[in-house]
């Protein structure tokens, strides 16, 4: 197995985590999870979500995500801010594209790389990522054999 296999293959187990690390949210439209990795360790993690201390309800009663609800990479972000560590130069795992908001973020904590697995209607975060010379990388989830399909 040759660099790039390795690298992919770290890639896809890293994304495996995030998806499942997404079924802690308490979000009922869509759970999203993030990992940020440096040195091949994981030194934050995060889904959406409402803030520490808030109730877990996502949705308001029209099932609209209330606006104070936290992004994934938010959240990871943010708990790194909390810690001794540094996210210059690491890679986030995110399930989904990040938006704009969350791409400022990822710009501004130094983040290098960014691997998702999935397609957000929008494009402007992964565009502005682009644009600050972030390396991003499209993994789309593969199914696995034997398993049922996530509905």
């Amino acid at each position: 197995m040759d660099t790039k296999e390795k690298k992919e293959a770290l890639d896809k187990r890293y994304i495996r985590m995030a998806n499942i690390w997404a079924e802690n949210s308490y979000c009922k439209r869509r759970q999203v999870g993030a990992l940020i990795v440096k040195d091949k360790m994981i030194i934050s993690d995060g889904y959406n979500g409402t803030p520490s201390g808030f109730e877990n309800v996502c949705e308001d009663e029209h099932n609209l995500t209330k606006p104070y609800v936290l992004h994934a990479e938010a959240n990871a972000i943010t708990k790194i801010a909390r810690s001794n560590n540094s996210s210059d130069g690491a890679t986030m795992y995110v399930t989904a594209s990040p938006c704009i908001e969350c791409s400022k973020l990822i710009v501004q904590a130094g983040i290098k790389r960014v691997v998702y697995s999935e397609k957000y209607r929008l494009e402007d975060g992964v565009d502005l990522l682009k644009r600050a010379g972030i390396e991003v990388v499209y993994l789309p989830e593969e199914e696995e054999e034997g398993l049922p399909d996530k509905a």
